[in-house]
This record gives C-alpha cells, structure tokens and sequence, in this order.
C-alpha cells in the first residue's frame, strides 16, 4: 500500500473542467490522487444529493470518475461506494471552481458542498475558487495549502474546512478571513416559449456588488490577496436560544 498521502479530489464544474484538471494534475506531484466529480457543470446545486432517481457512473481514467449527479453526490459515493477508494481520504479538496464563491455564496456553492461533504465524514475538506483564469497558478496555492493541512494537527471537534478564494490578478499575499456579504441584483423574469407558455427565469441580471465587511473575504479579494475562511458544519446559532425558549413556552409536566 502506498505511504503518500491519499487525497480525493471533487468540484461543480465538471470532471473535465480545467481547474479541476489542473487541480488533481498539481496535487498527484505528493500524493494518491482520487477524482470523484460531476459528469456534467453543477454550479449552484448547493449541498443537494439525489434520492429520486439512479446514478450513472463511469470510469474516465485510472483514478477518475464521472457521476452524473451533485456534488455532494460525487462525494458520497466516493466514500461509501464499496472499493473505489483504496481507503479514507486523508483530505477532500473541491475545486478549481471557476468564478469566486465569497460571503454568503457558499450556501448555494457546489464546490463548497463537496467539501462540506468531507468534512460531515470527519475528514479535513477544502473548496478553492478562483477568480482569474490562471488554474494553474492557483493549483500550485492548493498544493502548498494541502500539504500545510496535512502537516497540521488538527483540532478537536469537528474537521477542519476551508474556503479558499483567488483574486482576478497575481496575488499580493494570503489572508485568514471571515465570510463577507454578497448582494445580488435578484430578480424572477416572466418570458413566454416559442409555443406561447409562461416560463420563469430567476437570479437577476448578474450584477454583484458586497457590503465593507472588515476582516472579509470580499475585502481580501478586492485588495488583491487569497482569502481563506474556516467554516462550519455547526448550524445551531446559540445567540437564539432565548428565542427558542421563549416559542417552546415554559416546560410541562407529565
């Protein structure tokens, strides 16, 4: 059995996307690299997984696989599908994502899902996502950071998850953030098909603008450095407990 590190490489955009590609390309330099990630582009499909309907698979290439489902699928059959893993990834990387996903992005990000994915399994998870169109320059970063988290002693409690973003230009250097807010320009447009039905297009023209946020992965990226922002898989906001409290009413006795 191999002593190299075994990584498991996923993403949103494709298996054939060139971040992806130059993503598992830069990490097989150290390590067992093993990639699990969508047939087809799955950008905002969020932490979706798919019960209703069979899953098509294939096999690439030695070590790569197609799945023509989420993200968060691609994931799960990689640690739960019976031999396709030699055994459990010592890390999970999602990415190269194409196009940022800052602030509050990552609740609708498929490459934050795969890695959140990782990281429900306990398995230390990072999503990268770039902004310039040099993939292999970021690959080489997430190089850098995958053995840097590999060195690391982790932390007790849940595993460590990453989000990790490139500027549009090379950067000036690295900063540890927080998430920042993002505000879109929403919007549902009416149109009608060639046969004269109504059909819905939702998100808004595209126009993106974030509020200054100190310390923010926006203002990182603005400022021309990687952001990178620890998450959670912790969803209970304890500040609300009051709240709670107060809509489940005094305890009854039985």
């Amino acid at each position: 059995m191999s002593d190299r590190p075994l990584l498991l490489v996923s993403n949103d955009d494709g298996v054939d996307a060139p971040g992806n590609i130059a993503l598992r390309e830069a990490l097989a330099t150290f390590a067992d690299v093993y990639t699990v990630a969508p047939e087809t582009e799955q950008s905002a499909k969020s932490h979706s997984i798919t019960l209703h309907h069979p899953l098509r698979f294939r096999e690439v290439e030695e070590r790569i696989w197609a799945v023509d489902g989420t993200p968060a699928d691609c994931v799960y059959v990689a640690f739960f599908l019976k031999d396709l893993l030699p055994r459990r990834p010592d890390l999970v990387v999602s990415g190269i994502n194409h196009g940022p996903n800052l602030g509050n992005d990552v609740h609708y990000s498929g490459t934050v899902a795969a890695a959140r994915e990782g990281a429900l399994r306990g398995v230390p998870s990072l999503a990268l996502s770039n902004t310039s169109s040099n993939m292999q320059g970021a690959a080489q970063y997430a190089k850098r950071f995958c053995k840097q988290l590999l060195e690391l002693t982790a932390p007790e409690g849940q595993a460590v998850f990453l989000n990790i973003n490139f500027p549009a230009r090379p950067p000036k250097g690295i900063r540890a953030t927080r998430l920042g807010f993002r505000l879109y320009s929403d919007g549902v447009e009416v149109r009608d098909d060639p046969r004269g039905r109504h059909y819905l297009w939702i998100g808004g023209p595209g126009k993106v603008k974030h509020e200054l946020v100190e310390g923010a992965d926006t203002e990182a990226l603005d400022d021309g450095y990687i952001s990178v922002t620890p998450l959670s898989i912790e969803a209970t906001l304890p500040d609300h407990f009051g709240v709670a409290a107060y809509i489940a009413g005094p305890t009854q006795e039985r």
